[in-house]
């Protein structure tokens, strides 16, 4: 077996930034003052012209770990070496102060000794436009001030400042803490020592009380628990967007050219984002998601878009910057998606059953959802418009277009969640319409569907199999107790099931060739379609399989090889996370067990 690939490193954040941490110390990702914004340290994509910001020991036979404390987004990482070792503890300050989230940008490490003399050297370089600019760096008694056109950031520490900028002579002995606290905006001001520790107690406070108020099945709680704060870091709580990831241009395999920009809000699978929101109980999460998808349709007199931008910005231009090397050398590096531009008729369907608890619950007020029946209105509106049409599908095809089941899925649900609200409250000739639409998109569904194979194809051409079919097990489209979809899962799992319980998407040719890696969250959807049919044990062995494919963090990328287990693709993926979560919880309340922790 060859070495396996994953990232070493972990996440930080305060759902105003996520910055990469690597188990080196160096932060090596991290964009400002938005996610969609530049980086200003990005070596995860370019060595020379990425930046850096990292702490270095000085000496022999070097090792170094790295974990979060228990039950938060605070990350610890130890560096130890043949007779010294350190402590870095980095995170972002997030708890409540005046009545509202304190969420600044700002970054805080403390480092300190763990044994030994320890010599280290600080390098703190951070970038401008995307590595094409160096900040200008001056100097000030216990600070450093960087500055780039109307960009400035301030580096607060109790560092001697002149190890910064002395290259030779940097090094110094580290006999007590110290703490550095970077800045964006030259705000910080207040005393160092006494803010940092204060800001580490609060927001380790805050991410305890968070996850005990969180509703979680009593199965693997620790993965579960990770993949929770994994995504609520990637909400941005200005507008509620949800991020698929972080990062851009990490590739689905070496040399693929499949390097994407997902640092944008997937609308498109917004309803497995607010299915795991509900599992666990956050309900302001999920609140604050939903209104972000009302904000976007309502303000779109258009067509959906599959994605936008965290502020509900449409135009996502997609570009290339050949001046990056990319992830070790995979080119390109882009920026901007695509995507935005594709037609995928799903998306109406998934803004609809996305915004059905809002409507349906009765712990979300009516009085704050008097929009009702022009919103339906509105959404079936769209999906009668585009139910004849045919589109790129949830993999966004760039060059191919059918009619698929997937999308002709996601227009029943949403007619089907329509008519739920309509009978809920008396909205007649809503109900017609949405039966009217169900019947159709039914009809295209079973177009799909090919007597002699007991499958449904992912189109109605071809004889193409696609794990986004699963869904229809899981969407109740199909009774999971019936031979149909018994046998439509044994069918799909005979084509794109791989080694260990990992799925293929699918294995035919697209734009960029036949896939190589595994798609997470289709291993996931596969556990929770083999819990639905009754699979129970298979269910359950084939989740507790796909939990090695993590980083020692606990944390999931996009893509896996399913020849050596190597994690690809953007990093950490939301929607991975999303897929474990909702995959344990349809283990757990099929074994009976849903003995929430509160």
């Amino acid at each position: 077996m060859n070495k396996r690939h994953i990232y070493n490193s972990g996440i930080i954040g305060n759902c105003n930034f996520i910055a990469h941490v690597h188990k080196s110390t160096n932060i090596n990702w991290l964009c400002w003052p938005t996610f969609e914004d530049s980086f200003i340290f990005g070596c995860l994509l370019d060595t020379e012209k990425g930046g850096e910001f990292n702490i270095r020991l000085d000496d022999s036979h070097i090792t170094s770990n790295q974990y979060y404390l228990e039950n938060t987004n605070i990350l610890v990482t130890e560096v130890k070496g043949e007779h010294s070792g350190f402590r870095v503890i980095d995170f972002a300050p997030r708890f409540i102060q005046y009545d509202r989230y304190y969420k600044p940008l700002m970054l805080i490490r403390i480092v300190e000794p763990l044994y030994g003399n320890p010599s280290v050297r600080v390098n703190c370089h951070p970038k401008a436009n995307y590595g094409k600019d160096d900040f200008k760096k001056f100097r000030g008694s216990n600070h450093i001030l960087f500055e780039h056109a109307e960009e400035n950031m301030r580096l607060t520490t109790n560092i001697p400042i002149s190890h910064f900028f002395d290259q030779e002579e940097g090094n110094f002995i580290l006999s007590d803490k110290k703490y550095m606290i970077l800045s964006y905006g030259n705000t910080f001001e207040a005393p160092l020592m006494q803010t940092a520790e204060e800001f580490l107690i609060k927001t380790k406070i805050y991410w305890r009380r968070w996850t005990k108020k969180a509703n979680i099945p009593n199965f693997y709680q620790e993965h579960i628990i990770r993949s929770a704060l994994v995504l609520k870091l990637h909400q941005y709580e200005d507008t509620g967007a949800i991020i698929a990831s972080s990062t851009t241009s990490l590739p689905e395999s070496p040399g693929s050219g499949r390097n994407w920009d997902y640092r944008y809000c997937w609308v498109r699978d917004s309803y497995y984002v607010l299915t795991a929101l509900s599992h666990i109980g956050k309900f302001d999460e999920l609140e604050e998601f939903a209104n972000y998808i009302t904000n976007i349709t309502q303000s779109d007199s258009g067509r959906l878009q599959p994605l936008y931008g965290i502020l509900g910005r449409k135009i996502l231009t997609e570009t290339t910057l050949d001046y990056l090397e990319g992830y070790r050398g995979n080119k390109p590096v882009r920026i901007g998606n695509q995507a935005y531009e594709h037609i995928q008729n799903d998306v109406y369907g998934q803004a609809m059953i996305a915004l059905l608890p809002l409507y349906t619950d009765n712990r979300f007020p009516m009085d704050e959802r008097k929009d009702a029946k022009s919103w339906l209105k509105y959404i079936l509106e769209k999906i009668k418009m585009t139910i004849d049409e045919k589109d790129a599908g949830i993999w966004e095809f760039r060059n191919i277009a059918n009619h698929h089941a997937y999308s002709n899925l996601f227009q029943w649900a949403g007619a089907s969640a329509a008519l739920k609200i309509a009978v809920q409250n008396n909205y007649k000739d809503i109900e017609e319409q949405a039966k009217v639409l169900m019947d159709k998109a039914a009809d295209y569904i079973e177009k799909c569907y090919d007597p002699e194979t007991q499958v449904y194809r992912n189109s109605d051409e071809g004889s193409n199999l696609d794990a986004s079919t699963l869904q229809l097990i899981m969407m109740n489209y199909l009774d999971p107790s019936s031979e149909r979809a018994k046998k439509h899962l044994e069918a799909v799992e005979k084509e794109l099931k791989g080694k260990n319980g990992l799925f293929y998407r699918y294995l035919h040719k697209d734009d960029f060739g036949k896939p190589k890696t595994t798609f997470l969250v289709c291993a996931f959807w596969y556990v929770e379609a083999l819990a639905c049919v009754g699979r129970l044990e298979e269910a359950q062995q084939t989740f507790e399989k796909l939990l090695s494919y993590g980083n020692p963090l606990k944390l999931f990328s996009e893509d896996v090889n399913e020849d050596d287990g190597s994690q690809w693709g953007n990093f950490p993926q939301a929607y991975s996370h999303v897929g474990l979560m909702n995959a344990a919880y349809r283990i757990a309340i099929k074994l009976d067990k849903p003995i929430f922790i509160k």
